[in-house]
């Protein structure tokens, strides 16, 4: 079975130029994704996405294929993740001929991520046949029962999910004042890594219906965005080396 791993880095992030090799802790940001890639036993093939000659050219130095370069439109600030894998997939069944059984999506912006996670992840999807894909997942850092939204129609804050857990509301008159143990428990979609049948992205969409749940660790939930995010992640990497300890074990 073949399980393609695609690092997706764009060069034009405009929050910090260059995010993907922005340095952290000694090296380029991407390197300890594509470290934590190498490092599984299950993906046979890893390439990078990307428009920029720089990220390409340090991913290609460390053992990352560059089969094509992104075209600048699917590399803008709003451009989702479903056609740049759509081209990827259709570049190379057209270029070699070549259709991987299972992607691997592995973002550069979550340095974080484990190498036993991401083969979990893939070994989720190969072994539940009716599943389309495997996301993610770890408990927010902020539960959603003590978030509100404001209505256009009222200048009060109305709480969310009333309607979700309508038994809870009942039971409780304000769950939103609860202590965080009373509340359920619920999940949030991180960018740490995500698994997808390629036939789901080809018929236009990065997850389907049907998605496994791949439980994390809360505290490798960094997603890059800010130079504070950058700063944060550095901290934690160091933290681990001083312990003995890489951030992909």
């Amino acid at each position: 079975m073949s399980v393609l791993g695609v690092i997706t880095a764009r060069g034009g992030s405009k929050s910090i130029p260059k995010k993907s090799i922005a340095a952290c802790a000694g090296f380029p940001l991407m390197y300890y994704t594509i470290e934590a890639a190498k490092r599984t036993s299950n993906i046979d093939r890893l390439i990078i996405s990307t428009d920029d000659d720089e990220m390409a050219s340090f991913a290609k130095s460390i053992g990352v294929e560059v089969p094509f370069m992104r075209p600048l439109e699917l590399a803008q600030d709003d451009t989702p993740d479903l056609p740049v894998f759509q081209h990827a997939l259709e570049t190379l069944s057209k270029s070699e001929n070549y259709v991987p059984r299972i992607v691997v999506h592995l973002r550069p912006t979550t340095p974080l991520k484990r190498t036993f996670d991401i083969e979990q992840g893939i070994e989720l999807l190969m072994h539940h046949e009716a599943a389309e894909s495997v996301r993610s997942i770890c408990e927010p850092h902020h539960s959603p029962f003590k978030m509100y939204r404001i209505d256009t129609d009222s200048p009060y804050l109305s709480p969310l999910l009333t309607k979700e857990y309508g038994e809870l509301y009942q039971r409780y008159t304000e769950p939103y004042n609860l202590p965080r143990q009373k509340l359920p428990v619920v999940w949030r979609h991180s960018g740490y890594v995500d698994v997808i049948r390629p036939g789901v992205i080809t018929g236009g969409s990065m997850s389907g219906l049907k998605m496994l749940p791949l439980k994390f660790e809360k505290w490798r939930d960094v997603d890059i965005d800010t130079r504070r995010d950058l700063d944060y992640a550095e901290y934690i990497i160091q933290d681990l080396r001083e312990k003995g300890i890489s951030p992909w074990d």
